[in-house]
């Protein structure tokens, strides 16, 4: 355990000089591995994770999900996403904050990242939520924190990397979020309506569009809709694995992106190439996880804590609840895909020793994820906010963020009072 302790105090302290967490963690795990083998079994050990990695077909899944959010991204349909939703909602008070987080659950449907979220929503909700008087603290706190839904709402790529990291099914984890998915999102538009008793004047009503009108602004959202009712009907129905579910999503992203005249080629280049960088930084960043997971196995760590709670006669609630905390403290000192691969193979070891579905958990840890991507002083869709507002000071988003990090401590909450909520999709398909 000795050695283990050491090891994650290395990544720390290489990680907050500078050192990318990808180094840090395979620096600290082939460091480890040799001085307790020894240099030569360490670099094979070392070699033969990335050859398997890299050969492991399920891993295509993340370069295919990239390229799609790119090329929605590419087609522009956020700002009819936008208009679509406040069409409906932007009548009620804090509406366009209702029809922000609407909007970003659509778009986090088929991009599948919560920073491209935060960040493309912010351009196309605060000029208008700002044209009606809204307040910075609602509007922003609603574009950062609607932002996380596309961790959650699949596809999703902490859902896939944490897949890959601990061999769970990745169809599964993608149909056990369906309901978790559609709480948070009513848990985040009942913090508006909360926030609005509270303070009236944060956000006035809009005009009330005529029914009509909505149901004409609806168009705006059909490809949305058909792209997603495509890729994750066919996941669902059983028609597609978890692989050629990403690559039908792509192609129907192009195609849509082709149909709407938005894609040029020098464009289709730029999404290309994004791709590549993209998904050369999360590979780089697995390899290293698998290898320090390798050395922290090799330690005994995961054993050890296994005993000493079972010895320790902790409830799984209580193991689970003390993990909340662990995840909120490292959460506001860490960037969100480092705690993810820092704790998912150990955490899902103890967690699965004492009984608890692997799927279910995997939904338990990205929830968890989330509330570190909003909470100070880490919290990286504020930062995003932040960098696309720089007139907007930080603490005013924090601020506005809190009603929101509640909200989704008690979706955690009701998830491990009634695990079915995570689990009764997996009955369905």
């Amino acid at each position: 355990m000795t050695a283990a302790i050491i090891g994650f105090i290395a990544v720390f302290v290489l990680a907050f000089a500078g050192v990318p967490l990808a180094f840090a963690m395979l620096l600290a795990g082939v460091g480890g591995y040799a001085a307790v083998r020894g240099f030569d079994p360490a670099l094979h050990m070392l070699g033969q994770i990335v050859v398997d990695a890299s050969a492991n077909y399920g891993m295509s899944v993340l370069p295919m999900f990239i390229l799609m959010g790119l090329f929605v991204h590419k087609a522009d349909i956020s700002g009819e996403l936008y208009d679509a939703a406040n069409a409906w909602l932007g009548h009620l008070k804090g509406g366009l904050a209702h029809a922000t987080l609407a909007a970003c659950g659509l778009f986090a449907a088929i991009s599948g990242s919560s920073i491209a979220t935060a960040a493309t929503m912010t351009k196309v909700a605060m000029p208008p939520m700002r044209r009606l008087g809204y307040h910075d603290r609602l509007s922003t706190g609603a574009v950062a924190s609607g932002g996380v839904l596309g961790v959650l709402i699949p596809p999703s790529v902490p859902l896939v990397i944490f897949g890959l990291l601990t061999e769970t099914d990745i169809r599964q984890l993608f149909i056990a979020t369906i309901v978790p998915g559609i709480l948070l999102l009513l848990l985040f538009l009942g913090a508006v309506w909360v926030v609005m008793l509270m303070n009236p004047g944060l956000g006035p009503r809009g005009e009330k569009v005529p029914l009509k009108q909505r149901f004409v602004a609806l168009k705006g959202v059909w490809s949305t809709l058909l792209l997603f009712g495509f890729v994750m009907g066919g996941l669902y129905g059983g028609v597609f694995t978890a692989t050629e579910c990403a690559g039908m999503g792509a192609t129907g992203a192009l195609l849509i992106a082709l149909a709407r005249r938005k894609l040029s080629f020098a464009g289709l280049v730029d999404c290309l190439k994004e791709t590549a960088a993209t998904t050369a930084m999360i590979f780089a960043i697995v390899f290293g996880a698998l290898v320090f997971a390798n050395f922290i196995t090799l330690t005994g760590l995961t054993n050890q804590l296994v005993e000493w709670i079972q010895g320790s006669g902790f409830s799984v609630t209580g193991v689970l609840l003390a993990m909340v905390l662990i995840y909120l403290v490292l959460g506001a000192l860490m960037e969100a895909m480092g705690l993810l691969l820092l704790t998912a193979p150990i955490f899902t070891a103890v967690a699965v020793d004492m009984g608890v579905n692997p799927v279910w958990f995997g939904i338990f840890v990205v929830m968890m994820i989330e509330v570190g991507m909003l909470t100070p002083p880490v919290g990286m869709n504020v930062f995003t906010v932040k960098t696309l507002l720089p007139e907007v000071k930080l603490s005013t988003i924090f601020r506005g963020v809190m009603p929101f990090v509640i909200a989704n401590l008690v979706a955690v909450g009701l998830l491990i009072a009634w695990p079915d909520i995570a689990l009764v999709s997996l009955r369905w398909f």
